[in-house]
């Protein structure tokens, strides 16, 4: 066997970030929905024959974590009948999918007849089937009225499309755009294979297997010295859930021990409350890579991000509770049970880590509107991604970022350009600004929310709205203020206004209705009063704090 070189490994670790960065920019460069060129809702991989990660390029950290699990299902579903040429979709919740929406491609790489890797992308389609067009139905309450299931399917078996199998599964998707973008993943998943056989022609498999295992064995012993920083122990925390979309008044808790011996943690959840018979529960896959995405943000940033950053941490989410709902529960609001799951974590880590830590982020309150846009003829599914982009929450030193998004997205999420959204979409553009005074209070104050208006242009359109985020504002640390809520409202053409419920399908949304929606700020770190007056003072210059509040919040009269 021969022996790692510290400069090879180097190079390794690089050209594996490279590979799964080139097949993001492929993915962004080729697709057409904006949920995929202009928000980047996607994640890009690279994973070794058994399915272990190599590396991923995260647009979307929400997705980051639920491509290897997958991918070593895929082992076990084929066994020996993967092939070179394959090509697999997969979506399916039931099979370590993490969200119905986000499929899944797959391409086992070859290297002198054996496997050695796996090229991957996972993308949010603008539509997958079901009841409701664009994947949210907050009337659901089992799967089948979601999406359609995609479990392992090959579409091409040795380097020949199943024109057959392509023609199901697109007969069930009701935008023509959806194919178009799933070969944009296809061929970035193609542009990895080609990347990954130049590494392994000018090195070999023999290398490339050395080089790999050190890799990972480095990458483990950095997050194990991570984790030795926080003091053994056993630490609690809660996050809320509001609203099932059926169940008026419900609300659920997201309870987790975080158990920390020397070099490893557990995150356990067994305390969760039982699984919804509504539209609000999340699967394995969602859950536990919403829960290494929070932890990550809490130590070392340049840990690599392959299997080794993995192996420390035990993640224990019981079958039937909220965050692991058994068959066949709707799942689709799963992802976005990521920011109740990270306040849990938060409150459970703050008193042992309070320096590594931030408040909360301002929680989700999402829509998306489709229709049919009049002047093209054609239909459209739109995330109203730039609408929901509050402010993330202070931590020690550093005020929040503003306009960053919920936490599961973590600043991955791209904002929507305007010019593109009203091109995209048949609706006009009103407004979209910061909020004065959005964000709480603090020696370092939490990041900013916004204000977004607009006007639909289309007859009879639909909007889903979903979220928690008009029921608990992000919340403050270490006497740190909350922010303020988030609010969505409808004025219809008549002068109706509609207050949509958190969890609502709306249908026959008139053209003309004027569309507002409130995004809150992250929550403050530390005691208002120490904040810098001289800061204060120009916040209130440029519109970020008002008068009024620096006096009540931070007791800085800037008349005098």
């Amino acid at each position: 066997m021969s022996q790692t070189d510290p400069i090879l490994l180097s190079v390794y670790a690089n050209t594996f970030k490279s590979i799964t960065d080139e097949m993001s920019i492929v993915v962004e460069k080729s697709t057409r929905s904006p949920i995929l060129c202009e928000a980047k809702d996607f994640v890009t991989g690279l994973y070794d024959a058994q399915g272990n990660m190599l590396e991923q390029t995260e647009n979307l950290p929400i997705l980051a974590f639920s491509l290897a699990p997958v991918c070593r299902y895929l082992l076990e579903y084929f066994g020996d009948e993967i092939y070179e040429g394959d090509v697999i979709f997969h979506n399916d919740v039931f099979s370590y999918g993490n969200q119905n929406n986000d499929v899944a491609v797959f391409r086992p790489v070859f290297f002198e007849g054996e496997l050695v890797a796996w090229t991957a992308v996972k993308g949010h389609q603008a539509d997958i089937g079901g009841n409701v067009q664009g994947g949210y139905n907050p009337n659901a309450t089992e799967v089948w009225q979601e999406a359609l299931r995609i479990p392992p399917v090959k579409v091409y078996e040795k380097g020949k499309l199943r024109q057959d199998v392509w023609d199901f599964i697109f007969a069930n998707i009701r935008l023509e755009i959806v194919q178009h973008d799933m070969k944009a993943q296809m061929g970035a998943c193609k542009v990895g294979e080609r990347r990954v056989l130049e590494l392994l022609k000018k090195y070999g498999t023999e290398s490339y297997e050395n080089h790999k295992s050190a890799l990972f064995e480095a990458t483990q012993k950095m997050m194990e010295a991570e984790i030795a920083q926080i003091p053994n122990g056993v630490y609690c925390g809660e996050g809320m859930v509001y609203f099932d979309g059926h169940h008026e008044g419900s609300e659920f808790t997201i309870r987790v021990k975080i158990t920390v011996e020397d070099k490893k943690v557990v995150f356990d959840y067994s305390e969760t409350d039982a699984q919804t018979n509504g539209f609000v529960n999340g699967t394995y896959t969602s859950s536990a890579s919403a829960t290494l995405l929070t932890f990550l943000q809490m130590v070392n940033p340049d840990i690599p991000h392959n299997e080794g950053m993995i192996r420390p941490i035990t993640i224990n989410i019981p079958e039937g509770n909220l965050l692991n709902a058994s068959y066949p529960k709707a799942t689709t609001f799963g992802n976005h049970l990521c920011p109740p799951n990270a306040d849990a974590i938060i409150r459970a880590l703050s008193a042992v880590i309070p320096e590594r830590v931030t408040a909360g982020w301002n929680n989700l309150l999402c829509s998306l509107t489709t229709g049919t846009d009049p002047e093209k003829n054609d239909r459209y599914v739109d995330i109203g991604f730039m609408g929901l982009k509050g402010g993330s929450g202070a931590m020690h030193g550093t005020d929040g970022y503003d306009h960053i998004g919920m936490i599961d997205a973590s600043g991955g999420l791209l904002d929507q350009d305007y010019e593109m959204f009203e091109q995209q979409t048949p609706h006009l553009l009103l407004k979209h600004e910061y909020i004065t005074d959005s964000a709480g209070a603090g020696e370092w104050r939490g990041g900013l929310g916004v204000e977004t208006d607009f006007r639909i242009g289309s007859e009879d359109t639909q909007v889903v709205i979903f979220g928690d985020g008009d029921f608990e504002p992000a919340f403050g640390l270490f006497e740190g203020q909350d922010s303020i809520l988030n609010t969505i409202e409808l004025t219809y053409p008549d002068g109706e206004k509609v207050v949509p419920k958190n969890k609502d399908l709306i249908l026959g949304v008139p053209k003309g209705t004027h569309y507002h929606q409130i995004a809150g700020g992250g929550g403050g770190y530390g005691n208002p009063k120490k904040r810098a007056r001289e800061k204060i003072k120009a916040e209130v210059r440029n519109g970020v704090i008002s008068p009024e509040a620096a006096k009540t919040d931070y007791g800085v009269d800037i008349n005098k």
